[in-house]
């Protein structure tokens, strides 16, 4: 028997399979998925097994045997290597970078055992040893025995911690017959303290049932289908997620529900908790190694039904899995960084057909491509065009920055919302504010000669904040804000823009009696910064929350009743073709979390362009009006959904090679293009660049980058596959990474 074996090393060289003789002693154990140790040129390394065969490729007595199983690195699930095998295809990358990608844990962590002391002997043979070991003046021995006849049993590491009783005398004990110790696995369970008594069931209204009612009736008359549920913010697609996924346990399969990591918070877990109790697990990067180990664990062995997480959760290796549920399946989290540069929606797709799994999508502001599937009967529509338990969308005011400045407003509040801030403290209700932008202001430039500070690793200005550093917040360099110019030597260098911490010192100085608190990356670096946060903004020790994206997210505040979106505008101007629709998304978002419980809730946006189409449409919540103009756009411009695009990362130690592989590169795409003209002009590639990356320099890398436009998106990969062999020949100094956009 032949292994075909994958070997651990993230190189486009070894990137294929290697065969190895399967030594006769193993055969019964190898299987694909299964981790190796194998020899490979003059060392010993590991891989993974992805096939067995009968048949060698090459002479047989050219083919080494594995040396064994890596013992220390978890097996992967045979659909798993499937499902690895399509991303790498799909998005770029090695078959080794895929891999660890759909292996949550691939290094085993020891499972958390609790070891308990028991008395085998009686209490009077118990006694009886205590007197010899007063008698004989052994203190550890006698303060042992003391506490285990006391207490009846004894936990193992507080005895040998808290007793101060080495474990050689437990184990003389053990030898002797006294006492046994008995070990018991445990789970670390991050929401062991949440309590469920008094759990009562919602029940759906009619427009919720409905659409429960169709994705149930398909699921159980073996209808695959793709779902989209477009509902408006605070419509209940949560309730509605919890009915269906009730339905898919009890039939016996299981449910991955997909959640932002941003909105991954102890509010949103304890609704599902409080609903399906230790049958679900949740994996999320604030989780200890041993916490996600023990959850990736849990569903390998199916003691657990529902996985709640991030895009990583997406590969659980769930046996039954009969759900998958994307929720605000808009969010840019959901599309990988690292290579393979995935997106969530294409492979929750891919693992929905392999395992007969519909998928759901669901937000309030669907991104354009979900949307476009929608409308062209790709996936099941449904919408919620209103709140859940009769709450009216709030009031939208959108007040022009340039007005306020002509009529002498030079604070960063307009009018409008100091008037509704004031208000809701006086009523005793709470208001949230949210701002694109942490620190406490933005660039720091010269008035004199026009200079701005930059982090000298990475081509991005660095932001002030109120320890007096300046911050990189891509590379995490910082220095002291200087005194003066370090250019011209000014003394009139100063900080522009605005940021959460500027924001909180203002209306403490406007509002000193308010309770006040702060969300952004720099309060919530601690593992249970999230949840004290928003749990004491829940329980109304805070009138306004200040915050970044991260407040914005699914969040359920019943007594906020205001919200304010300083500089809506500010996310318009970044240098990508989906600004606009982000925007738009942030705003709507953002004005979803006023107003949902039963008083009325109000919304200011604060912007310097009140015309543009993005914040004229998010004031009116008007999504089908924001999608039509968002779409035309697109398509005149070529951009995805209406076309396919691929973008080129070169990236080198030095600006000149960078420029040079980036001009080869180029020559490359026109080559093919030339070698497969395509008629029809929908289908044509179009190709910009090569220029400078919108981050040009980033930890002393230069960075160009080449995007190419295609209405195929079979031709974009074929590019990726003809550059990727390409890039095999690089300098060390070089490489080159694709992102399918």
């Amino acid at each position: 028997m032949y292994a075909d074996v994958i070997v651990n090393i993230s190189s486009e060289n070894v990137d294929k399979p290697y065969q190895y003789l399967v030594p006769e002693h193993l055969a019964e154990k190898i299987k694909p998925g299964c981790p190796v140790v194998i020899p490979f040129g003059n060392r010993t390394i590991n891989g993974y097994v992805i096939d067995l065969s009968e048949k060698p490729q090459i002479d047989p007595a050219r083919i080494k045997p594995i040396t064994g199983i890596a013992a220390k690195i978890n097996p992967v699930d045979g659909r798993m290597i499937s499902l690895a095998w399509w991303i790498k295809d799909r998005f770029g990358g090695t078959m080794n970078q895929a891999l660890k990608t759909v292996i949550p844990s691939s290094k085993k962590i020891k499972q958390l055992e609790v070891r308990t002391i028991e008395p085998l002997a009686s209490k009077e043979e118990l006694v009886s040893l205590l007197g010899e070991a007063v008698r004989r003046h052994y203190t550890a021995k006698e303060r042992f025995l003391r506490e285990l006849i006391e207490a009846g049993k004894l936990d193992y590491s507080l005895t040998t911690s808290k007793l101060n009783i080495a474990s050689s005398v437990i184990s003389k004990f053990e030898s002797d017959g006294v006492i046994r110790i008995r070990s018991e696995v445990v789970y670390r369970n991050p929401f062991s303290d949440i309590d469920r008594t008094g759990f009562v069931k919602n029940t759906l209204n009619p427009a919720q049932q409905a659409i429960a009612d169709e994705v149930k009736a398909d699921i159980d008359t073996g209808k695959r289908r793709d779902y989209l549920i477009h509902g408006v913010t605070g419509s209940g697609k949560t309730e509605i997620y919890l009915d269906i996924i009730e339905h898919v346990i009890e039939s016996g399969r299981q449910v991955i529900m997909l959640i932002p990591e941003i909105a991954l918070t102890y509010q949103t877990v304890k609704r599902f908790y409080m609903r399906f109790g230790d049958r679900i697990s949740v994996m999320n990067s604030k989780l200890s190694h041993g916490e996600r180990y023990d959850q990736y664990m849990r569903a390998k062995r199916g003691e657990t039904d529902i996985v709640i997480g991030p895009r990583s959760a997406l590969f659980t290796p769930f046996e039954r899995l009969g759900l998958i549920i994307i929720d605000e399946e808009h969010e840019g989290s959901y599309k990988a960084e690292n290579v393979p540069s995935y997106h969530a929606r294409e492979v929750a797709f891919r693992r929905g057909e392999d395992e007969n799994a519909p998928v759901i999508l669901g937000s309030a502001t669907p991104s354009l491509e979900a949307y476009t599937m929608a409308r062209a009967g790709r996936i099941r529509l449904f919408k919620l065009d209103s709140r859940a338990g009769g709450a009216l969308m709030p009031t939208v005011h959108v007040a022009d920055m340039r007005e306020e400045l002509k009529n002498g407003n030079r604070t960063v509040f307009s009018v409008k919302l100091r008037e509704l801030i004031e208000d809701r403290l006086r009523k005793g209700e709470q208001a949230m504010l949210f701002l694109n932008r942490r620190g406490y202001s933005g660039s720091v430039s010269c008035r004199s000669c026009g200079h701005v500070i930059k982090c000298p690793h990475c081509d991005i200005s660095m932001t002030l904040h109120n320890t007096g550093k300046l911050v990189c917040h891509y590379c995490g360099y910082s220095e002291q804000k200087p005194e003066k110019c370090p250019k011209c030597g000014s003394p009139y260098i100063s900080s522009f823009g605005l940021g959460t911490q500027k924001v909180e010192e203002k209306l403490k100085d406007l509002y000193p009696s308010a309770r006040i608190l702060r969300m952004d990356a720099d309060t919530t670096a601690s593992k249970d910064s999230y949840e004290k946060i928003l749990s004491a903004f829940a329980n109304e020790e805070a009138d306004i929350l200040i915050g970044t994206q991260m407040i914005v997210k699914g969040h359920d505040f019943h007594k906020c009743t205001l919200v304010g979106i300083l500089m809506a505008d500010m996310s318009l101007n970044a240098p990508d073709f989906r600004a606009g629709e982000r925007t738009f998304q942030l705003l709507t978002q953002a004005s979803g979390r006023a107003g949902r419980g039963e008083l009325a809730g109000d919304v200011v946006i604060q912007t310097y362009d009140p015309e543009n189409y993005c914040i004229e449409h998010a004031a009116k919540a008007d999504y089908e009006g924001f999608y039509d103009e968002e779409y035309g756009f697109r398509q005149v411009m070529n951009y995805p959904p209406a076309r396919c695009m691929l973008s080129v990362l070169i990236l080198s130690t030095t600006e000149e090679e960078a420029a040079d592989i980036s001009e080869k590169v180029r020559k490359k795409i026109d080559g093919y293009k030339d070698g497969n003209a395509v008629k029809d002009k929908a289908l044509q590639i179009k190709t910009i660049g090569p220029a400078d990356a919108p981050l040009a320099k980033a930890r002393d890398i230069y960075r160009k980058i080449i995007y190419i436009k295609a209405g195929d998106y079979s031709l974009l990969v074929k590019i990726k596959d003809m550059l990727a062999e390409y890039a095999d020949g690089l300098p060390a100094t070089a490489a080159l990474q694709f992102n399918f956009n």
